[in-house]
């Protein structure tokens, strides 16, 4: 499990995810919470990550990187609204977190065949099992 600092990361993260089109809606908000919770990150630790950044870690397992990407991923879709922004900030994320471009790029095409664009976990990571085999 991640450290404190990790969590703090992954939902600071995932909160200027959310601000590219400028705001944050309720569906967004929502989802990122339970985000939080489920981290176990008190809400008002949470809602103070919307004021101020706190410092970036590298998360250091594969496995952890892949379920942040796919949280984005999720995050994305949330509001049933995609951005071309929102696609080439979230690919330009999964390249920074050293996941492997074809991987990315076959989840983005791939998300448009599920309900809501709702990968399933086992679906994303058997695409990224497969670009490391």
């Amino acid at each position: 499990m991640s450290t404190y600092k990790e969590k703090l990361s992954i939902l600071s993260e995932m909160i200027a995810f959310a601000k590219i089109d400028k705001k944050v809606g309720e569906p967004e908000y929502n989802f990122l919470l339970g985000v939080a919770l489920h981290l176990e990150v008190e809400r008002e630790v949470f809602d103070s990550l919307f004021e101020k950044e706190v410092e970036h870690v590298v998360l250091k397992t594969e496995a952890d990187r892949i379920i942040h990407f796919h949280r984005l991923v999720l995050l994305m879709n949330v509001d049933k609204k995609l951005l071309p922004i929102e696609i080439t900030r979230i690919h330009n994320i999964g390249l920074g977190m050293g996941l492997p471009p074809s991987a990315i790029d076959q989840v983005l095409v791939l998300m448009h065949k599920y309900p809501d664009k709702i990968i399933p976990p086992k679906v994303l990571i058997d695409i990224f099992k497969a670009h490391y085999n």
